[in-house]
């Protein structure tokens, strides 16, 4: 291999992605697919009527969470890179406490 082609080479160290460019973007959505898969690996605990909410959000402090955030220290966030993080929060703390209905008109 050429010195150069091994540049190009994208490096994966400890789950972390260290290319050339040093791609933030192409980073959240690497730790967003590793979030999800950690969902899903879950995702039955979660929807169970058995656990407890408290007991639901210490799964996804200790499981998901840290996937998802593993390097963040190093990223400089867009407004629009923040904005992904939360959906992906939200969308799991959704799934967690269910649909959340209005008291008063019951919907």
């Amino acid at each position: 291999m050429v010195l150069g082609e091994m540049c190009e080479l994208l490096l994966i160290y400890n789950h972390v992605n260290v290319c050339r460019q040093n791609s933030i973007p192409e980073e959240i959505k690497s730790r967003l697919r590793s979030g999800n898969a950690c969902y899903h690996s879950v995702q039955n605990l979660l929807s169970s009527g058995l656990l407890s909410k408290n007991l639901k959000i210490k799964i996804y402090r200790t499981i998901i969470l840290p996937a998802v955030l593993y390097g963040c220290e190093t990223w400089s966030l867009t407004l629009r890179e923040e904005r992904k993080l939360g959906v992906f929060e939200n969308m799991v703390l959704r799934r967690i406490f269910g649909p959340r209905r209005d008291e008063v008109t019951g919907e």
